[in-house]
């Protein structure tokens, strides 16, 4: 600076840049003292979550690719919009997260992590690609499930009651002739609770609105099905 080369100015952006990069590491060391409090934690569960909260963008980036690749392996016929979404969804830590933001992020990470989870996902990948034939459309499956949530929806405003006629009705015009058994199955695993878990922790990261789960739209749907398919 004495000699003119660096300016007042440029060594404090450089001290502004250096204490905001400090105080990006104070909150999420804060968040993940936070997450130990609130856990219990023992001092390895403790060393994991500073671990996973620290890591590079591009090792948080490896995750997700990791565990998106595995989830479709091989599912080439599944409906693209439902990996579009995923990848769109994804969540990683902004470069000022919140303490809830971290929080969610360790979750997050634990929970694809878990070889059942991921089952789970790749269950419902694949039932999607059962379905789907060379020209059914792109996001159809979607589509469904938005119809889906919509009749339910309506059904349970008009109080109609799963295993009654009326409700049969609602199925036959929601499925068409498809074997309620089988329709039952897909959507017990899309209705996994995991699912709606890992839906609601990537808005947090993301910081967009919680998902809801339409547990009661589901709920009606699966009951009428089962109703079906009774002995």
């Amino acid at each position: 600076m004495l000699t003119g080369e660096t300016t007042v100015a440029q060594v404090a952006a450089a001290h502004v840049a250096a204490l905001d990069a400090q105080i990006r590491s104070l909150k999420v060391t804060r968040g993940v003292l936070s997450t130990v409090a609130r856990r219990g934690s023992t001092a390895e569960e403790t060393t994991l979550m500073n671990r996973l909260a620290r890591l590079s963008a591009a090792e948080r980036a490896r995750i997700l690719d990791d565990f998106t690749t595995e989830i479709f392996q091989g599912l080439d016929t599944a409906d693209p919009d439902i990996r579009n979404r995923l990848r769109f969804a994804a969540a990683d830590l902004p470069d000022d997260p919140t303490p809830e933001q971290v929080d969610a992020w360790v979750e997050l990470v634990e929970l694809i992590q878990e070889p059942e989870f991921r089952a789970a996902m790749r269950r419902m990948i694949e039932f999607n690609a059962e379905d789907r034939g060379p020209d059914v459309p792109t996001g159809s499956s979607l589509w469904f499930m938005s119809r889906l949530i919509r009749s339910a929806g309506d059904a349970l405003r008009d109080g109609v009651v799963p295993g009654t006629p009326r409700a049969a009705a609602v199925l036959r015009d929601l499925i068409g002739d498809a074997d309620p058994a089988a329709v039952l199955k897909r959507l017990q695993a899309v209705a996994d609770p995991r699912l709606n878990r890992y839906r609601e922790l990537s808005a947090v990261v993301n910081g967009w609105d919680r998902p809801s789960a339409r547990t009661e739209e589901f709920g009606w749907v699966v009951a009428a099905l089962e109703s079906q398919v009774a002995p």
